[in-house]
């Protein structure tokens, strides 16, 4: 079953009890402890907080990339440079009660053993979906933001730390659902001019 609210706002509730309860305690030291009655969680904030944690529509489009696939890679290291091809797993599952879809990745890349782990969700604050991404070949993390409006093409925004500058480097991200069992991942980022252009695509097929 699908939790009716969030471990955040139960945290949340904890930390205000706590507050309160440390203020009281020090308005009233010199008295002796009486029995005092918890404070009610305004209603208002108990909505909100309920809307913000509860998985919805935009979460269940995520069950769509859930299970087993195999992949095929493509990477262009330069625009118009031959593509380096490689093939790898991936094992994605819905985590949290249907809040989150969590990635495993293997492969190899360049002959060696390649590796990472990525977060996809929908958040009901902001209304938009957002990505997180770590591997074996960085310290760093990639974070994402994008949207979709039919549940069959997604765009995101991608930024992470260019090793080269030190400083952030935006890239364009588009995954589009061929069918139930096949899907496609394209990345496109900043060449050594400045321009766009077409750096990967990962093909997913679903493990039979």
């Amino acid at each position: 079953m699908k939790l009716k609210a969030s471990l955040s706002a139960a945290l949340l509730c904890l930390f205000a009890l706590t507050a309160f309860a440390q203020h009281d305690h020090s308005a009233h030291s010199a008295a002796p402890p009486t029995q005092s009655k918890a404070p009610e969680m305004d209603p208002a904030m108990m909505q909100a907080m309920m809307q913000a944690g509860t998985p919805g529509d935009p979460h269940k489009r995520l069950d769509a990339f859930a299970g087993n696939w195999d992949t095929k890679i493509s990477m262009w290291m330069m625009p118009g440079s031959d593509p380096v091809l490689s093939t790898g797993t991936s094992t994605n599952t819905m985590t949290m009660g249907g809040r989150y879809l969590e990635q495993h990745f293997k492969g190899e890349f360049g002959g060696m053993p390649f590796e990472g782990v990525g977060y996809t969700g929908y958040d009901n604050v902001k209304k938009q979906y957002w990505g997180t991404w770590m591997d074996s070949m960085s310290t760093g993390m990639m974070a994402s933001t994008g949207s979709s409006t039919d549940g069959k093409t997604w765009n995101f925004t991608a930024t992470m730390a260019d090793p080269m500058t030190g400083k952030d480097s935006e890239s364009t991200e588009k995954i589009t659902i061929t069918d139930a069992d096949h899907h496609t991942m394209e990345m496109w980022g900043a060449g050594p001019d400045g321009k766009q252009y077409k750096m990967m695509e990962i093909q997913y097929s679903r493990k039979k």
